[in-house]
């Protein structure tokens, strides 16, 4: 009975932490609430508790809040509306992509990727939901994670002694890197990613605003979303 007292009061003290958890995360999915983040934040560091060694020196607020992080994204991401299909369309598309930029040294046009593939404009445009629906949880995730995967690497980490500073150093540069690229888009692309993501619009909100349909809107959104990882890629490689 002591032992499960002294559980109790453990993650009653660390509950801040987990609404620190929360409050840094942006997921725009309609059917998940700020009380239900906090619900699965909470079974990250009942999850947290349980397994965390002392030995290991790491400072439990450090590991706990990726735990917490770990266990949100995952729970979102398992129920996120993109099927394998999808996903499996758009790892194609990729691989589409950098098999014409070998082959002729240049980026290849969209025309030129729906050759390769043997698809349509009106399945390109799918891909682009695609992209768009796997952006929900927050535009650097997807820009910096590997393609088709929304994970980020420090999620996984369990040794978090340092993670802070260096957190903090990768955070600056990918911001610097972000709003640089951000200045290819068109001015309509930049009102529409300032509208999502700085305004928090719903798609219908900006659909209204531009006067087109809700589906236009994604779809705008995740060629955008392309075009920046695109440029960001070029600016790595050089």
């Amino acid at each position: 009975m002591y032992y499960e007292n002294d559980r109790e009061q453990e993650i009653i003290k660390y509950l801040p932490l987990v609404e620190k958890v929360v409050n840094g995360l942006n997921i725009k999915r309609s059917d998940y609430e700020r009380g239900d983040l906090y619900n699965i934040g909470v079974i990250g560091l009942m999850d947290a508790l349980e397994k965390y060694d002392k030995d290991k020196k790491v400072p439990f607020e450090g590991y706990a809040y990726i735990r917490i992080k770990g266990t949100i994204i995952d729970e979102v991401r398992k129920t996120a509306p993109v099927s394998r299909t999808r996903l499996s369309q758009l790892n194609e598309y990729y691989r589409a992509k950098e098999k014409l930029e070998e082959t002729f040294k240049q980026t290849p046009s969209e025309k030129e990727i729906c050759q390769e593939l043997k698809i349509n404009d009106k399945q390109l445009s799918k891909i682009h939901e695609t992209v768009h629906q796997l952006a929900s949880v927050s535009l650097e995730k997807v820009l910096y994670s590997e393609e088709g995967n929304d994970i980020e690497l420090m999620d996984f980490l369990e040794d978090t002694q340092s993670v802070d500073s260096e957190e903090a150093l990768l955070e600056q540069e990918r911001h610097q890197l972000l709003t640089k690229n951000i200045h290819i888009l068109d001015k309509r692309e930049q009102t529409i990613l300032n509208l999502y993501y700085v305004d928090e619009l719903s798609l219908k909100e900006i659909a209204y605003i531009f006067d087109i349909s809700v589906p236009r809107v994604s779809q705008i959104h995740g060629k955008i979303i392309l075009k920046l990882k695109e440029s960001m890629r070029r600016e790595y490689d050089d």
